[in-house]
């Protein structure tokens, strides 16, 4: 793959630039921003500073203590809106107005899907256990700005998987699947790598992401069903290919150049199984529930 070829070359402003300029961008572009801030920034502020109003659970897990504190992967982890808005460029660059249409039908749907999450957080906020670590400027930057209270389901690991699964069908949509094949595989990787980062920084549980994991699948069964999540998890932790040259693997965000973390085999077996067994759990639960976010606002409620 060409450096000009990889989707983590591409520039962010060009996306937000031409979502603002084209007609055919705008409207989504003006709807799904505000979703995005009121849903995650707001509610979170609101609860931060109205507390009591709604019910905070803390979600750690024992085997959270089987990852390592590793602060490196905090460039990664900051990486998860850059890396759905770098998707819209390549687009936009590389098909021009021939993918306004499905450009414009994924912005609308990030929108939505932070509304969809939100049905748990009005419901029952969550937290975790985090160092209060600020040596480096980003994690001064997370203390400062983020409350910490929506764990379940864990936003990075839903836009994440959102963004690698639309990408697949865009180029589908537009007749590319075949010439894009490195480019769907290396945003497949750069999910699974944010999906570390959130646990080796410390901004998650490993209960967090069965719970978005099952989200998704509530949210789009057709592209994320079980057999993609169990894929999908079994991946985590292990190196897969990735073509790309040297160029593109000095970018500090992308997966090809991750820092070197490690975590025996015996637990990432164990966090992996009790990731699958979460997930199987919850949706088990859903047969019997009235509503999709019942069994995650039940977990809530009884986590101890």
């Amino acid at each position: 793959m060409n450096k000009s070829d990889s989707v983590y070359t591409q520039n962010w402003l060009y996306a937000l630039f031409n979502s603002i300029l084209f007609p055919a961008l705008r409207p989504a572009f003006l709807k799904t921003v505000p979703r995005i801030i009121y849903n995650f920034f707001l509610r979170q502020y609101h609860a931060a500073f109205f507390s009591g109003r709604i019910p905070v659970t803390s979600v750690d897990h024992k085997l959270d203590e089987k990852v390592p504190f590793a602060p490196a992967w905090v460039t990664i982890y900051l990486d998860f809106v850059h890396f759905w808005i770098r998707l819209i460029t390549f687009f936009l660059k590389r098909y021009k107005r021939k993918a306004h249409i499905p450009v414009r039908d994924f912005i609308y749907s990030m929108g939505d899907l932070y509304v969809f999450a939100a049905e748990i957080y009005k419901r029952n906020m969550s937290t975790t256990k985090r160092p209060f670590y600020i040596a480096r400027p980003r994690f001064f930057v997370i203390h400062l700005l983020d409350p910490h209270l929506m764990c379940i389901p864990s936003l990075h690991v839903m836009v994440v998987v959102h963004t690698y699964l639309q990408f697949s069908e865009i180029a589908k949509k537009i007749g590319e699947s075949d010439k894009l094949k490195d480019q769907a595989l290396e945003l497949k990787q750069g999910a699974l790598a944010i999906c570390q980062a959130i646990l080796f920084v410390k901004q998650h549980s490993v209960n967090c992401i069965p719970a978005a994991l099952y989200a998704m699948t509530c949210f789009c069964s057709e592209l994320f069903p079980c057999e993609e999540a169990e894929k999908f998890t079994s991946l985590l932790f292990s190196p897969a290919p990735c073509a790309v040259n040297e160029e593109i693997k000095k970018i500090k965000v992308h997966p090809a150049a991750a820092p070197r973390t490690n975590i025996n085999a015996e637990d990432q077996a164990r966090i992996k199984d009790h990731i699958l067994s979460l997930y199987y759990r919850f949706l088990e639960e859903k047969k019997t529930s009235q509503n999709w976010y019942d069994p995650l606002i039940n977990f809530l409620k009884t986590y101890s």
